[in-house]
């Protein structure tokens, strides 16, 4: 039987920011990105740190890939509406948090923002999308490319390299079907289980550090607070957005999120998983 494991947002939160644990992310992104990659370092900043208030599940990491090109990957887990203007905030944030004061522009880091949604994202019918910037002509569609000495200055062949990629992985659009080792980690990431047949990188670290049955008690309780956590955000999210609520008026919202956060005031969660959940602050907690 194919054991249940931990969820990946929890696992990104408390686990794989430890460097013994690197070799799980490591070989997710080197099968995502098609080439061997290896973290130098998790980079603490005020957007990412993992403090009691910090509603995301996000991890930014310094890389290199088997080029020995460093950039900054940053890799969040979540359910927002406002997705798409909250990735280009977010890949913007941290480049301007990582360029020293005083720095040229030209040492701007290149950010790759890698995004596991577990809702529909647009409209659209693939479960894995890549976007990059490009610069097309008006008149003659050609695209605009760098110069030589650009090309020197930058370390870069092409504009698109110096420019934020963004992945987006719509884990509901994915069929089940692992059809190569990418695939496996997007079954893994669906479903938090691991077949034993999967080869994909990290997968046998992942397999073997995430395992539900490891937890200490006081780890399990914490973990099976968070699950029920995000059941009532997917509620919220179903019965807002999806059944048509959200074209109501914005009170209309917050009665919908003052209601869940009652119903879990009174089942004794804690008042940060309320937090996580309705999107309402503490102290509107806290006067229910």
């Amino acid at each position: 039987m194919t054991r249940k494991l931990i969820s990946f947002d929890w696992a990104i939160k408390k686990i794989l920011r430890s460097k013994a644990n690197f070799g799980i992310l490591e070989g997710f992104l080197s099968e995502l990105l098609f080439t061997d990659i290896q973290i130098l370092e998790v980079l603490e900043s005020e957007a990412n740190q993992d403090t009691e208030d910090n509603k995301f599940n996000r991890v930014d990491i310094k890389v290199k890939d088997r080029d020995e090109k460093i950039y900054i990957v940053e890799v969040q887990f979540s359910r927002e509406l406002d997705y798409l203007q909250r990735i280009l905030y977010a890949s913007s944030k941290v480049i301007t948090e990582h360029l020293p004061k005083g720095a040229p522009y030209s040492e701007v880091s290149k950010v790759i923002s890698v995004n596991i949604l577990h809702f529909d994202l647009g409209k659209g019918d693939d479960y894995i999308y890549h976007g990059t910037t490009r610069f097309i002509g008006l008149h003659n569609q050609t695209e605009l490319e760098l110069s030589a000495e650009q090309q020197q200055l930058y370390s870069a062949q092409k504009i698109a390299d110096l420019y934020p990629e963004y992945y987006l992985i719509e884990l509901r659009n994915f069929n089940n079907v692992a059809k190569d080792t990418l695939d496996e980690w997007i079954y893994f990431l669906k479903n938090e289980q691991i077949e034993d047949n999967f080869t994909a990188k990290g997968l046998k670290e992942a397999k073997e550090t995430l395992d539900v049955l490891k937890m200490n008690p006081q780890e399990r309780l914490a973990y099976e607070r968070h699950q029920e956590a995000l059941h009532y955000q997917a509620s919220m999210y179903e019965s807002t957005y999806v059944l048509g609520k959200l074209e109501g008026r914005a009170e209309g919202r917050m009665e919908e999120a003052l209601s869940i956060a009652k119903n879990m005031k009174k089942m004794g969660l804690a008042v940060q998983l309320i937090v996580e959940a309705t999107n309402l602050s503490a102290a509107e907690i806290d006067a229910l």
